[in-house]
């Protein structure tokens, strides 16, 4: 087989090796050179840095200022109007709030007779077996039977 090549392999590897190294040294030199001019830099760079600091802090307490007194309260504001405007009106109330009160007072009455009635029987009973046999002396049973201490029971008419 012909070769078109002019020069042999050999040569030319040994031509890129050699571009290879000047590149190596070429990235070392502007390593050394970036590292050195940071090494400068740095103590302007830090100062600048403090000086853009302190002029940006009342700025930015400024802002925040005004955000807090002017700019919230208008949004919130607006929020509010644009949520009542898009809010669907609300249906007419069907009365199940005072449904469900007359319901609770019915209740009430309710618990409060049966109670009375309990106590009634109670008192019925105590009655029946002989431990109140006689004069009514107890003010319970005054107030329920209306009878006086003598046993009379006086009409309020």
């Amino acid at each position: 087989m012909i070769s078109i090549r002019r020069k042999p392999q050999e040569e030319a590897l040994t031509r890129f090796g050699r571009a290879q190294e000047m590149a190596r040294q070429g990235v070392e030199s502007c390593r050394q050179g970036a590292s050195s001019a940071a090494e400068r830099i740095k103590p302007a760079a830090d100062e600048r840095v403090m000086v853009v600091r302190s002029w940006s802090a009342p700025r930015l307490r400024q802002a925040a200022r005004y955000v807090e007194t002017g700019l919230a309260p208008r949004v919130s504001m607006f929020l509010t109007d644009t949520a009542h405007r898009v809010e669907p009106p609300k249906k007419a109330k069907s009365g199940r709030g005072a449904l469900m009160a007359m319901m609770g007072v019915v209740a009430a009455v309710g618990v409060a007779g049966v109670v009375a009635t309990r106590r009634d029987t109670i008192r019925d009973l105590a009655k029946g077996s002989g431990e109140q046999s006689g004069e009514a002396t107890s003010a319970d049973s005054m107030t329920v039977t209306g009878a006086d201490v003598d046993g009379q029971v006086h009409s309020p008419h």
